[in-house]
């Protein structure tokens, strides 16, 4: 993938990693359009020097008005990273989960999903292109607190994998970025402010040394993310201890966040 010259479309681009990405592909030299819900992280870009479009991934309508505008406003558009997404704890045992599975996997899975579809037969037009899925070290180990947020980035994974094979042949390419814990407000503050994530900043260098370094990779996976894909190939065993203390561990020094659901 060309690292400049490109126009590109971020879904969920106001903030995190997603405004981290959108930021650094403009210095690059690549003309750059973030999507979201928030209008003020919007301006907030745009005053950055971004372009800016509204969508709630969680809305088929918005979905497939985001990806008509982007095509007619930005005609040479021509790679879409899928950046979007919610992730919400949940304790199964209770029944007020319903609402959050549906939008986790509206958001997270059934939104991407919808937007490739649209913009693709676009993509496929173009010289060179390239579709980014952001998954997570929890596609590939699950992690206890998140059950639908970890099961939607285990399926865009694959859904990922399919449409790379699919996709043989044409100019459009398709990476997978695979993010450890980073230090955004994802789950919010607790995260925004927790040592122990990753720094944004750190992390969005360590990505672009990758698309650097290997410009064709189809898994960008930092080092902080490789204990998780390590493990699930390293046998059933293996991974099932590997599951197992991370999630003993982690259940550990979040006992009050669980308890407080």
């Amino acid at each position: 993938m060309q690292l400049s010259g490109n126009t590109i479309l971020i879904t969920g681009g106001g903030s995190g990693i997603g405004l981290g990405l959108a930021e650094e592909f403009k210095r690059l030299g690549n003309e750059v359009i973030v999507a979201g819900r928030t209008r003020a992280k919007l301006k907030d870009a745009e005053a950055k020097g971004l372009h800016a479009l509204t969508v709630d991934m969680n809305d088929e309508k918005s979905i497939a008005s985001l990806a008509a505008d982007a095509i007619a406003k930005f005609p040479a558009l021509n790679v879409v990273i899928h950046n979007a997404g919610i992730m919400i704890n949940e304790k199964l045992v209770k029944a007020n989960n319903a609402q959050i599975a549906k939008d986790t996997i509206a958001t997270n899975l059934t939104g991407p999903i919808l937007l490739t579809t649209a913009i693709l037969p676009h993509l496929l037009k173009q010289k060179s292109a390239a579709i980014i899925t952001v998954t997570s070290g929890l596609a590939y180990v699950p992690l206890v607190l998140a059950p639908t947020y970890s099961a939607t980035k285990g399926a865009i994974h694959s859904y990922t994998m399919s449409l790379r094979y699919q996709l043989q042949g044409t100019p459009v390419e398709v990476k997978e970025l695979i993010p450890p814990y980073v230090r955004t407000a994802l789950m919010g503050e607790r995260q925004a402010a927790d040592a122990n994530a990753m720094p944004l900043d750190e992390f969005i260098a360590e990505v672009f040394s990758i698309l650097r370094g290997q410009p064709d990779a189809e898994a960008i996976a930092v080092k902080r993310a490789h204990p998780q894909v390590k493990a699930a190939f390293a046998g059933e065993e293996k991974y099932d201890e590997f599951f197992r203390t991370q999630s003993d561990r982690l259940m550990q020094a979040r006992r009050a966040e669980w308890d407080a659901l």
